[in-house]
């Protein structure tokens, strides 16, 4: 558990030197293309770096935003407030922030940098499907995640995502729009925008599905742990499988952030799957429930 945790540290930034250096690169390329513009690479560097660090701490306003979650207090969802409580004193946790998201579609997700900074939120699908112990649960997973410090890794893959869309869109803009007379500079940034605004989904798809699945087998685990009970989650997870829907604001940014796939399946879907499979996921608690 200590050396995940550590790894998940380390991992955020791997990601985040990764990020500035492959855009680095990239300015690089784009500026020698244009005929030694160097003024494309310093624009690439600057947005890169800036970008990365603005994201380090804005990633999990935007993700709440993007969810359409709202925050609720104790007098508001007292059920809610209970069980993440009960669970946070059990574990030593600080209690984070809740949120929740009015949408019937069963899910929940974590965010935030540090435990102190988290939150927690759910649909209220999942309030209106769950038991207690069903989310219990759920709510010891999502603690899981904050524990493990795998949110503040998803919201740096989030954010740096995002950025890449948003590379791509300026690429086009200043492209379409920037007038007659800038010759080779004006393909280049055509050829990357169109190159951007293809492989960026791809790109997303891959690094989310890479960084995704274990951490939910190893919130899974930190969950049985902390309630005692796998077989809780477990039928949470079967009822997730059976009555799961896609979100109606689901973004393929942040899919990897929720407890169950929020996006509609498909054939591309499967294939950048951010989620093991539940049926793994449920075995895999299920022999767990054997050694307690």
């Amino acid at each position: 558990m200590y050396s995940a945790i550590a790894r998940n540290k380390r991992n955020t930034w791997f990601i985040i030197i990764g990020f500035v250096l492959v855009l680095g690169l990239i300015g690089v390329l784009a500026g020698w293309l244009a005929g030694n513009n160097w003024w494309i690479t310093a624009f690439i560097l600057v947005f890169a770096a800036g970008y990365a660090t603005v994201q380090y701490f804005a990633a999990s306003s935007e993700a709440l935003a993007m969810a359409g979650a709202f925050p609720v207090t104790q007098a508001e969802a007292p059920r809610y407030y209970r069980l993440v409580e009960n669970l946070c004193i059990t574990t030593g946790t600080p209690m984070p922030k809740l949120y929740v998201v009015d949408d019937p579609a069963p899910n929940a997700f974590a965010t935030g940098r540090t435990p102190e900074e988290a939150s927690i939120t759910v649909t209220t699908g999942l309030f209106e499907l769950m038991t207690d112990r069903e989310l219990e649960g759920v709510l010891a997973h999502e603690l899981g995640h904050i524990r493990n410090y795998d949110i503040r890794v998803s919201l740096i893959v989030f954010g740096l995502v995002v950025a890449v869309g948003i590379l791509a869109d300026v690429f086009l803009r200043v492209a379409i729009f920037g007038g007659r007379g800038r010759g080779q500079a004006q393909w280049v940034f055509m050829v990357f925008g169109l190159v951007a605004a293809i492989v960026a989904p791809l790109l997303a798809g891959v690094v989310q599905a890479s960084i995704s699945r274990q951490r939910e087998y190893l919130a899974d685990a930190t969950s049985a742990m902390t309630t005692r009970d796998p077989d809780g989650l477990a039928s949470a997870l079967a009822k997730l499988a059976d009555h799961g829907r896609p979100l109606q604001k689901a973004n393929t940014s942040m899919a990897h952030l929720w407890m169950a796939d929020p996006l509609r399946p498909g054939g591309v879907a499967r294939l950048f799957a951010t989620h093991p499979a539940i049926p793994d996921r449920i075995a895999r608690l299920q022999r767990m429930g054997g050694e307690f």
